[in-house]
């Protein structure tokens, strides 16, 4: 979380930076004070330095750009994250040191080596096989350490698994790997570690993490919270409202739920419960509202770089995908949240106690130019990498415009530091997403577990999809949605694409619910982390966020049985019919989870509210016309009664 640097750390920041170091593995590193924290910002900065310089005069060959980037990365994280939690964190350990030495100097092995490595073309020599064994070990032990344990598992299984191929049953046996073979496919092609995963993260990954860093440092987060405050706040249920649009907006700056939660929540959840709201249902608005963050265009969260790289499309293609499935769950927490505080008959904040939305935008309003210039950019053609190239600079040289929002040299350089910290959690996931991917590309589990999904629902689509989200569900409990999104799309996607998907459909599907796992219970960090904040219990906060994010599980079979919300083979009118129906739909969904539409809601009404918006949501006119005029009967029904009752 970026705090505004004009303004003194409250004790509601305080507790969202604690809150952010408990639940957020990645915010949780060495505190290094003197020459050590010297010596870190040096390397962090070479970093940066490193990735842009790459990015203004072209990048290296694909083995070297992506062996100097996982240099740089494991020998930040092994300095930055210590072997125990127990070990002092403002000390370094020499053993820690030692394996930093080694993070770096594994990957310069292939530098160094580049053209007899080459030259050899796979034939793997004794110094060969001890290097990789090393950069292999360490990247899973980086793994432990920045992204943590259940990633180690599933990335150690899919190992053992390689090597115990003949001793498989079933399907799953092939012939197994021998170590030279295992460890030159994984280490030194660029179908293991340094493959595609690695190679999103080593190029325009870091310069979108950079470019949120800067922004961040300009303040455009506390800009975003007075806007939505100033737009917002004054309505029913105003505050809760003001996280939903807040969290909306700050997905366009962090790529992590939990993060977001810690930069908006510290600042809504207490006006949430000032406002009357239960402290439960307080951290699930947040949790629900930052966890959809990385489904919000235009800048979303690192593995929507890596799917236009998996689909074979352009980056501006995922976004345009992803706008009414974004706007349909916004949507669908916005109604939450007013339904609730109608329920609960809660007001909103007194506008002469809200700040006024144009003296906002005409004191920071310039902060969110490089927002609109990346849009334009990735609309025009310009790829994402030259585009955040574009706006970091930009977003420099904006916050010089006004005297309150300029950055000083120091805090440019300190933007390099930040930006390569940022990265460290996505760049190590996406190594070790890589050795997966290398054991998959190896011995074909991939279609061989695609097919057993495919026999286990029996050829039929939906149980395919339901099945793909379970998958996909778990693996996000345990797993940052980097990760996630690689395992599936490699394992669980083939299965749809099987049955016909689209194939940015069926992408776009587990994405989804990798992302949606942040606040599925019962492992559900962002509710856990806005419980931490809220002081509400974790799995009930974890529940009510599941129900206001309800949109979120629907959404995606819906875009798999219609690709037109995806804009795949839409016309305008259809495009603008399934919207308008699909919002509506989502009334009476949001309506039959709250319990309140006109009046509150019987079990009965509930049910048909939940059924008529389905099927509205649904794209179609023959589902269309039934949801409506059941939706229709529900309110004329509500609203007479409720008249009887004003009478009475």
């Amino acid at each position: 979380m970026a705090l505004d640097k004009k303004q003194p750390v409250t004790s509601d920041e305080a507790l969202a930076q604690e809150v952010l170091k408990k639940y957020d593995r990645e915010s949780d590193t060495m505190q290094y004070t003197g020459f050590m924290a010297k010596i870190i910002s040096a390397i962090a900065i070479s970093f940066s330095v490193f990735q842009l310089y790459t990015a203004f005069f072209g990048v290296l060959d694909a083995q070297l750009q992506r062996a100097v980037h996982l240099g740089f990365a494991l020998a930040l994280s092994y300095l930055l994250y210590p072997t125990c939690k127990s070990w002092s964190r403002s000390s370094l350990h020499p053993l820690d040191a030692l394996l930093a030495v080694l993070g770096a100097a594994s990957p310069a092995y292939i530098v160094i080596m580049y053209r007899e490595l080459a030259m050899r073309a796979g034939m793997i020599t004794t110094p060969d096989l001890v290097v990789g064994v090393i950069g292999v070990l360490l990247v899973i032990e980086a793994t432990r350490r920045v992204v943590g344990i259940p990633m180690v598992v599933v990335v150690t299984a899919f190992i053992v698994y390689a090597f115990a191929g003949p001793h498989m049953p079933g399907v799953l046996s092939h012939r197994g790997l021998t170590p030279e073979q295992l460890v030159g496919h994984l280490y030194f092609t660029t179908e293991g570690i340094f493959g595609i995963p690695l190679g999103v993260s080593s190029t325009f990954i870091f310069l979108f993490i950079l470019f949120g860093a800067y922004l961040e440092s300009t303040g455009l987060g506390k800009f975003f919270i007075d806007i939505a405050n100033a737009i917002a706040g004054w309505a029913s249920g105003g505050p809760a409202k003001v996280a939903v649009l807040s969290s909306a907006l700050m997905g366009t700056v962090s790529g992590s739920s939990v993060a977001n939660v810690a930069g908006t929540g510290s600042f809504t959840i207490p006006m949430m419960k000032k406002l009357g709201y239960r402290k439960e249902f307080a951290g699930a608005v947040e949790a629900a509202s930052s966890t959809g963050g990385q489904l919000m265009p235009p800048v979303m969260g690192a593995a929507a770089f890596l799917m236009a790289e998996f689909v074979g499309v352009p980056y501006i293609e995922i976004v345009e995908a992803a706008v009414i499935p974004a706007m349909l769950y916004f949507a669908g927490l916005w109604l939450g949240v007013h339904l609730e505080a109608k329920r609960t008959n809660l007001k909103g904040v007194p506008r002469e106690q809200l700040p006024k939305a144009w003296v906002i935008f005409k004191e920071r309003g310039h902060l969110a130019i490089p927002l609109i210039v990346i849009v334009y950019l990735l609309v025009t053609g310009y790829t994402p990498m030259r585009a955040a190239l574009v706006a970091i600079v930009l977003s420099i040289a904006v916050s010089a415009l006004k005297k309150s929002t300029r950055m000083k040299p120091i805090e440019i350089i300190r933007g390099l530091e930040a930006g390569a910290r940022n990265v460290l959690g996505v760049a190590i996931a996406c190594a070790a997403a890589g050795i997966i991917i290398g054991v998959v590309t190896k011995t074909g589990v991939g279609l061989k577990l695609a097919s057993g999904l495919l026999a286990l629902s029996g050829g039929y689509l939906l149980p395919t999809m339901f099945f793909t989200m379970i998958t996909s569900l778990i693996l996000g409990m345990g797993v940052p949605t980097t990760a996630n999104y690689v395992i599936t799309s490699t394992i669980a996607a083939p299965a749809l694409l099987q049955m016909g998907v689209p194939v940015l459909a069926a992408h776009m599907f587990v994405f989804y619910f990798g992302i949606i796992a942040d606040v599925t219970p019962p492992v559900a960090l962002a509710a856990y982390a806005a419980s931490g904040i809220s002081g509400g219990k974790p799995l009930i906060t974890g529940v009510n966020a599941s129900k206001l994010a309800i949109a979120a599980f629907i959404i995606p079979y819906i875009f798999v049985l219609s690709p037109e919300i995806l804009m795949i083979n839409a016309t305008v009118f259809s495009l603008i019919f399934a919207a308008v129906t699909a919002i509506l739909g989502m009334v009476g969904v949001s309506s039959a989870m709250i319990g309140y539409l006109v009046d509150h809601s019987s079990p009965v009404e509930r049910v048909l509210q939940f059924v008529g918006g389905i099927l509205m949501i649904m794209p179609g006119v023959w589902t269309d016309i039934p949801g409506f005029i059941i939706f229709v009967l529900v309110v004329m029904w509500q609203s007479r009664r409720k008249k009887k009752h004003r009478t009475a």
